[in-house]
């Protein structure tokens, strides 16, 4: 039961994210796409930039600081290596943001999150 709450959650989260994306100018290519190496849960497109966007929603925005980890980002930034070959046009530019929501904020989005590892 716990499980089917996070996910709807998870779900929730996302919609919200894709939402105020948009309402930043980004196009949303994809959602939960899914590669062998891992799933990211938005990508995004602004311009000739494309966003592989890992989505964290907490009961507090004080949790949400402990949301996302180093390992957690290696795995969306192999997928979106994956994905960013199917994505791309010529010259496009890829990075990984985070999505943080926390009930009763806006979302933080934190762009350009990952350098290798």
């Amino acid at each position: 039961m716990r499980k089917q709450a996070a996910e709807k959650r998870g779900r929730q989260a996302e919609r919200i994210a894709a939402w105020w994306l948009r309402l930043k100018g980004w196009q949303i290519l994809a959602r939960r796409a899914r590669t062998p190496a891992g799933e990211v849960d938005l990508v995004a497109r602004r311009g000739g930039m494309i966003a592989f966007v890992e989505v964290k929603a907490r009961a507090t925005a004080a949790d949400l600081d402990l949301a996302i980890d180093e390992r957690r980002l290696s795995r969306v930034a192999a997928a979106a290596e994956i994905l960013f070959h199917d994505l791309a046009k010529p010259g496009d530019d890829m990075r990984i943001d985070v999505m943080l929501l926390a009930p009763g904020r806006p979302p933080r989005h934190l762009a350009n999150v990952w350098h290798g590892g």
